[in-house]
């Protein structure tokens, strides 16, 4: 079967609608939920969405939260960050 659309991908079923910069951003944002991502588990590429925030792991049947449109937010990774440095400082000054 012949490949349908060329530069639009996902977003062909919106057509014409809703003008190209909106459908540009719907399509980054669609094509990471849609897409697998690596369990920290088990180590498999096996993580998809079940519905917004939740990620459900196939192979290993966890269930982890997550944001809505990809496994790990920026904000998360600043948060985590942020945490392990306060607790190594935390170590360092019993």
């Amino acid at each position: 079967m012949g490949k349908r659309t060329k530069k639009v991908g996902i977003t062909g079923k919106y057509g014409t609608r809703y003008g190209s910069t909106l459908r540009k951003l719907l399509r980054k944002i669609e094509v990471s939920q849609h897409s697998t991502y690596r369990c920290a588990f088990c180590g498999k590429d096996s993580i998809k969405r079940t519905c917004a925030g939740i990620w459900n792991c196939k192979s290993c049947r966890k269930v982890i939260a997550g944001g809505a449109y990809t496994l790990s937010t920026a904000s998360a990774v600043t948060v985590r960050s942020t945490i392990g440095r306060l607790r190594k400082m935390q170590a360092e000054n019993p």
